[in-house]
């Protein structure tokens, strides 16, 4: 569905809005040539927030800026929903201390860069007569993680094996962008995109009137 752009500026045809500052301050109702007025003194757009409000409801902000970010949250959201994915980690009820330590490792990795972690539990023989045992290791599990993820599916049998989900604390696209930003390989801020831009477009003009 097509979700139509605010109105913003001299678009905005109405006698009176309520004004909203750049910091979320109430400034009240006032007459939307004031509106105007402010946003031009302040170099800043005014934008409707709320176009079925009365008055309608517009706010000082650099427009540009907040579609440029906008778009960047709605795309990195896109990837980190068609990248997700569901690690799988099985344990022994039986298990070593190195062994726990090393599968430990695995899910705290697995959580950091954002995905879920599906814990599993397999119990050998008599071992399926004492699932308190299964559910205390998770338990365990699950404290020792919590910086990294929190229990989504709380430990449950099924079949012969116990089964827990852990949920990562931060998103994919989170964990993509620090790592993005460890590497330096960070296209920039809104500001130094747009300055680089407009440089662009200087060397350009400057170049076709030489030419």
């Amino acid at each position: 569905m097509h979700i139509s752009e605010p109105r913003i500026n001299d678009r905005i045809r109405v006698p009176e809005v309520r004004l909203v500052g750049p910091n979320g301050e109430q400034v009240g109702i006032v007459a939307i040539r004031k509106a105007l007025d402010l946003a031009r003194e302040a170099d800043l757009d005014l934008v409707e927030v709320a176009p079925k409000a009365k008055p309608p409801v517009v706010k000082l902000m650099d427009y540009g800026k907040f579609k440029y970010e906008t778009a960047q949250k709605a795309r990195e959201a896109r990837k980190n929903q068609a990248n997700t994915a569901l690690k799988e980690i099985r344990f022994r009820l039986k298990i070593d201390d190195h062994d726990y330590e090393t599968k430990k490792g695995h899910v705290v990795r697995f959580l950091n860069g954002g995905d879920k972690v599906k814990v599993m539990i397999m119990f050998r023989g008599r071992e399926q007569s004492r699932p308190e045992l299964g559910m205390r290791l998770l338990e365990k599990l699950a404290e020792e993680v919590v910086e990294y993820g929190t229990v989504e599916s709380s430990p449950r049998l099924d079949g012969r094996n116990m089964v827990m989900v852990l949920a990562p604390t931060r998103s994919k696209s989170d964990a993509r962008a620090e790592s993005r930003r460890e590497t330096a390989g960070a296209k920039g801020t809104y500001t130094e995109v747009k300055s680089r831009r407009d440089r662009a477009a200087q060397a350009k003009a400057e170049q076709r009137k030489q030419n």
